[in-house]
C-alpha cells in the first residue's frame, strides 16, 4: 500500500480527534444535557478555549480535503515518490502539533507549524501540477 494511503487513513483518524476534542471541550462548557439533546438553543459564546477547540476543527476540516485531492491524487495518477510521502508524512505531523498549539492558544508558532503543513501538501501536489 502507498504511504499517502496510510497517511490519508491517519489523516481521517485525526478529524476524528478533532473532533472529539471540540465537543469535549464544548460539553463541558454547555452541559451533558446540551451534548445529547437537540441543540435548538441558543447557546451563550463559546469560552476562549472551546472557540479554540471548535476553530481548530474547522480548520482541519477546511484543508484535509485538499489533502485528499493531493495524496489520492499522486496515487491515482501513478505519481507516487520518496518526495510525496515525505510531504504527506511533513503535512500530517504539523497537522498533529497543530492541534494542541491552538487549543493552547499558542500564537506564531502555531502559524509557522500550519505553514509547514501548507508546505507539505505543495510538495505532494507538485506532481500532480507539473506533470
Amino acid at each position: 500500500m502507498p504511504s499517502e494511503i496510510r497517511i490519508l487513513a491517519l489523516g481521517a483518524l485525526l478529524l476524528f480527534v478533532h473532533i472529539f476534542v471540540a465537543i469535549r471541550f464544548k460539553t463541558a462548557q454547555y452541559g451533558r444535557n446540551w451534548n445529547v439533546g437537540a441543540r435548538d438553543e441558543a447557546l451563550p459564546p463559546p469560552s476562549p478555549v472551546t472557540g479554540r477547540a471548535v476553530r481548530a476543527q474547522g480548520n482541519f476540516a477546511e484543508t484535509f480535503p485538499i489533502a485528499i485531492v493531493a495524496l489520492a491524487g499522486v496515487v491515482l495518477a501513478g505519481r507516487t515518490s520518496n518526495l510525496t510521502a515525505i510531504g504527506g508524512w511533513i503535512w500530517l505531523a504539523a497537522r498533529v502539533v497543530y492541534l494542541p498549539l491552538y487549543v493552547a492558544g499558542v500564537p506564531v508558532v502555531r502559524t509557522l507549524v500550519f505553514t509547514i503543513s501548507m508546505i507539505g501538501l505543495a510538495i505532494v501536489l507538485y506532481p500532480l501540477l507539473i506533470g
